[in-house]
């Protein structure tokens, strides 16, 4: 069943000399339940469609379907909800909240959106993520696999429709790495969570079992791996 459809997505910054295509003409679709690599060297448009597709930034025409729903004909009141309920974003970059300790740092999408998240839950995700023992450390006192593992619990915690994670091992050792790839895994296996991962790694792509790979702002090829 399909839970995601990019069609003819086109993203341009900049004017005159200084424009800069970053999507052109961009369609495919994405299964229910699948784990996906969108791959692409740097600039070659790949962080400009996980925004799009996340509800982040608008496009400059195309749509974005997600469970049927052209999302961009929203407004931008209705997107922001449309984020903290079905959409999980992981970045690069952890993007914790300095003054949240780990477990209000991965409640805060719930808590934005008036639910009550039950401990029962928060247990289970702090055992799955390995974060026994550091619920109550705020990020500063928490290691960079550690505030990943933060980070994925965030993303987790309204159950989302997508998970889209954008180079959530690029700041990581290798072994940190693969550990981060297991549990992305999990959330895919386990939950049954649609997983898209933007990378420019070809070890990570190589994990994931439906490959589309992008340049210079263009889908070059589009395929799923049994």
């Amino acid at each position: 069943m399909e839970i995601l459809r990019a069609s003819h997505l086109c993203k341009t910054y900049g004017k005159g000399e200084n424009e800069v295509r970053a999507l052109d003409d961009v369609s495919f679709s994405i299964e229910k339940g699948e784990f996906v690599a969108i791959v692409g060297t740097s600039g070659s448009g790949k962080s400009t469609l996980m925004h799009i597709l996340g509800g982040v930034d608008r496009p400059d025409s195309g749509s974005v379907y997600m469970d049927g729903q052209d999302i961009y004909k929203q407004n931008d009141e209705q997107l922001a909800i449309f984020r903290r309920r079905q959409v999980g974003l992981i970045y690069q970059f952890y993007n914790l909240i300095p003054v949240l300790d780990a477990v209000e740092n991965m409640t805060l999408p719930a808590l934005l959106d008036g639910r009550k998240v039950e401990k029962s839950r928060i247990n289970q995700m702090i055992n799955d993520l390995g974060l026994k023992g550091r619920e109550h450390h705020l990020p500063n006192q928490l290691s960079g696999g550690q505030q990943q593992r933060v980070s994925i619990g965030r993303a987790l915690i309204n159950s989302p429709t997508v998970i889209l994670a954008d180079e959530p091992t690029g700041n990581l050792d290798s072994k940190n790495s693969q550990e981060i790839m297991n549990l992305l895994r999990l959330s895919n296996e386990k939950y049954h969570q649609t997983l898209i991962i933007i990378t420019h790694d070809e070890e990570i792509a190589n994990q994931a079992k439906h490959l589309i790979r992008i340049e210079d702002g263009r889908i070059c090829r589009d395929e799923v791996i049994r």
